[in-house]
C-alpha cells in the first residue's frame, strides 16, 4: 500500500502558488501534516482526495496515476473535510444511509456496516436522536462514521479537532490511533500537540513548501541542546521578541521566564530544558523559511 506523491503543485492564480512541488511517499499509519494557516494543508488534501487537480506533478496510489483513474483511489478513500456539515434534522442512521447512496455503496449491505461503525464511535446510543442536537465531538464522529462507510485504505481528515474542547480532542486523536492499523491515515492540523499525540511521521508545510517529513523522536533530535529557560524584565520582553524564537512565556515574580530556541545561549544564566515537539516545529520553520525559494514550478 503506497500513495506517491511526486513534485505536486497548485497555481490558483497567476504568480500564487497554494504549493510547490510537493514530494511525499506515504506508507501504512498516521502521518501528521503540521503548518500554519495558508501553508497549503487543505489544498495538498483536496488534491488526494481527488476533488482537485494539480497544475504540475503526478499522485498516484499503488502505481495508479489518480489523475487518469481516479476510481482506483475512490474506491479505498474515506475523506474528512474542514468544512463537513450535516442535516441536523435526521438521525445517524439516515444520514448514513443518505451518504452511503451518494457514494454507490451497496444499499443491502450497508446496514450492518453502519451499525458496526456506531458501535465503533460510541454512538450507539444515539441512533433515533437528530445529529443536529449533538456536541462538536460527537459530530466529528459522524464524520469520521461517513468517511469509515466503505472501510477505506486511506483516510484523510483536515483539522478534524478545531472547535472541539480539550476532553473532546482527546477522544478524537485516541480514535485515530485505534483506526491506523494497516491503513493510510492523513491528520492535517495546525495544533502540535494533536500531532505529537498521534502520528508516526510528521511532514512540516509552510508558505506551500514541504520543509521535513520526520518521524517525532527525529524532530526532537533536532533541538537537543537548543532549547533555554530564561529569565527576563517585563519591559524586556518586546525586545527579547525580536531577537530569539520564544515557544512559551510564564510570569512569575522575579519577571517573565522565557522558552526560547536558538542554536546558542541567548544570555549568560541561560539553561538548556528538554525539548518539545513544539519547540521543534518552530525551530524547523524559522531556521528553514528563510531558505524557501519562491519559485514558480516550471513544466506545467
Amino acid at each position: 500500500m503506497l500513495l506517491d506523491i511526486q513534485q505536486v503543485s497548485k497555481q490558483y492564480r497567476k504568480g500564487f502558488w497554494a504549493l510547490q512541488e510537493i514530494t511525499l511517499q506515504l506508507k501504512p499509519g498516521i502521518v501528521g501534516l503540521l503548518g500554519p494557516n495558508g501553508a497549503g494543508k487543505s489544498t495538498l488534501m483536496r488534491i488526494l482526495a481527488t476533488i482537485s487537480q494539480p497544475s504540475n506533478g503526478i499522485v498516484s496510489w499503488n502505481g495508479t496515476d489518480i489523475r487518469k483513474s481516479p476510481d482506483e483511489l475512490r474506491r479505498v478513500l474515506g475523506y474528512l473535510p474542514q468544512d463537513f456539515g450535516v442535516y441536523p434534522h435526521l438521525n445517524p442512521v439516515e444520514f448514513l444511509q443518505y451518504v452511503s447512496a451518494l457514494k454507490g455503496l451497496d444499499n443491502s449491505r450497508i446496514r450492518p456496516r453502519i451499525m458496526e461503525i456506531l458501535e465503533l464511535l460510541n454512538l450507539h446510543d444515539t441512533l433515533k436522536r437528530p445529529i443536529g442536537s449533538f456536541s462538536g465531538g460527537m459530530r466529528q464522529r459522524i464524520g469520521i462514521a461517513q468517511a469509515l462507510l466503505n472501510d477505506p485504505q486511506l483516510l484523510i481528515v483536515d483539522e478534524p479537532t478545531v472547535g472541539l474542547d480539550p476532553e473532546e480532542r482527546v477522544r478524537f486523536r485516541s480514535l485515530l490511533t485505534d483506526l491506523s492499523g494497516e491503513r493510510i491515515i492523513i491528520f492535517s492540523t495546525h495544533i502540535v500537540s494533536d500531532i505529537e499525540a498521534t502520528a508516526d511521521q510528521i511532514a512540516i508545510l509552510s508558505k506551500g513548501q514541504l520543509l521535513t517529513k520526520l518521524a517525532p523522536s527525529q524532530l526532537l533530535h533536532k533541538v537537543q541542546d537548543k532549547v533555554w529557560s530564561v529569565i527576563i524584565a517585563d519591559h524586556d520582553l518586546q525586545e527579547a521578541r525580536s531577537k530569539w524564537t520564544i515557544s512559551g512565556t510564564i510570569r512569575r515574580e522575579d519577571g517573565l521566564q522565557l522558552r526560547i530556541v536558538s542554536d546558542h545561549s541567548p544570555l549568560p544564566d541561560s539553561t538548556k530544558v528538554s525539548p518539545t515537539l513544539e519547540d521543534a516545529y518552530l525551530y524547523i520553520k524559522t531556521t528553514q523559511e528563510g531558505t524557501l525559494s519562491g519559485s514558480i514550478p516550471h513544466n506545467i
